[in-house]
């Protein structure tokens, strides 16, 4: 034991040492023995880089500079687009960290499947990819990508059937996610566009980088609900149709590389972004498959009547209640104004904030709250 105590205090002061960093030039270095830099002094400011674009980037890609139209104007940072920012503040939004409690297809997963928060880094890795070989602004990619499921309710799907009868316009997580959820952070346009519009049941975005996430996104959870539910022992990869098995594939990353490639290729091809019809083909096949197999499964369909019947009473608990809720101030009980402030609330929960509302809120017993959920 006074090993390890010296062992520690050594380590303590080891630490403590290098709360100032070491210095050298008149700056604060890392490490003692710290040498990196560019080779160079002085900086690539913002205004540099935008011009840069133009020689850079695919004609049609959408350039940051004459872009970044915000409802409250700011002035630009001197080394980052505007796109970048965006990106920057939907990662540290708490929007999207929320996203880590979020179901993605199984309610409250075990540590290996996806969440909303990992499916969406998926997705912008495989927009990222498309993106930056084909020429467009990576950094629009991202943040649209990054961004897209951030008006998620808990979950998955299942909320948006919930939470829809209480809204005039419908829950639409696509639609929500732009014009509430997102919307403290100042966006761009050209941002919110691609989030509001990502859904393939939507009118196409309006930038080549919205289009490529819409496609990423379908990609990316195509291939990842596939392999969580072979994990699962829900599937097997014999049971894939042979038009999959042939064109894109068993395993996730020989799956993702194909269909990557394709919309690469089929770009290279046209011009315009979409992906080879033989491997689309098979996409939509694969999508199927993961439909009548996993998503409408009838333990899928048990799991979506517990959310519903779950987020509609503390939709309902709230909307009576609107002095519980957070920024509903001077709200008439059970007004539709209330239930809209409700359904916000309820909508940014995450899932194990949502069924421990349900048992301390509501007195509910655990056997009512969706199975999988672990409180």
């Amino acid at each position: 034991m006074a090993d390890t105590d010296e062992v520690m205090q050594e380590r303590a002061q080891r630490w403590a040492s290098t709360m100032r960093g070491h210095a050298a030039d008149g700056i604060a270095l890392a490490h003692e023995n710290s040498w990196a830099g560019p080779g160079s002094t002085g900086t690539l400011v913002r205004q540099a880089r935008e011009h840069d674009e133009y020689e850079q980037l695919a004609p049609l890609a959408t350039k940051a500079h004459g872009s970044g139209d915000r409802v409250t104007e700011e002035d630009p940072d001197p080394f980052r687009t505007c796109f970048e920012r965006d990106r920057d503040r939907i990662l540290h939004a708490t929007a999207f960290r929320r996203l880590a409690g979020k179901t993605q297809v199984f309610v409250f997963p075990d540590d290996h499947q996806r969440t909303r928060l990992t499916h969406a880094l998926e997705v912008a890795q495989v927009a990222r990819s498309v993106a930056q070989a084909i020429g467009l602004n990576v950094a629009l990619t991202e943040a649209i990508a990054i961004g897209h499921d951030c008006g998620h309710g808990p979950g998955g799907h299942a909320s948006e059937d919930a939470l829809t009868p209480y809204v005039a316009e419908g829950y639409d997580h696509a639609v929500w996610g732009a014009d509430v959820t997102l919307v403290p952070l100042n966006l761009c346009s050209e941002t919110l566009d691609g989030v509001r519009n990502h859904s393939w049941s939507r009118p196409a975005p309006a930038t080549p980088e919205g289009e490529v996430v819409s496609w990423a996104d379908r990609i990316a959870y195509v291939c990842h609900d596939y392999e969580d539910a072979v994990a699962a022992g829900i599937v097997s990869p014999d049971m894939l149709p042979p038009i999959v098995k042939s064109r894109i594939g068993t395993d996730r990353s020989g799956q993702l590389g194909t269909l990557v490639r394709a919309m690469i290729e089929a770009t290279a091809q046209t011009g315009r972004i979409g992906m080879v019809t033989p491997v689309a083909e098979a996409l939509a096949e694969f999508r199927r498959f993961n439909y009548e197999h996993v998503y409408l499964r009838p333990a899928s369909n048990a799991q979506a009547d517990a959310v519903i019947a779950l987020l509609q009473a503390l939709v309902e608990h709230y909307g009576d209640r609107p002095n519980l809720l957070p920024e509903a101030h001077g709200l008439d009980a059970g007004s539709a104004d209330a239930l809209r402030c409700a359904v916000t609330y309820v909508g940014g929960m995450t899932d194990r904030f949502a069924c421990r509302q349900a048992l301390a809120l509501l007195g509910w017993d655990r056997d009512r709250l969706p199975v999988g959920i672990d409180v």
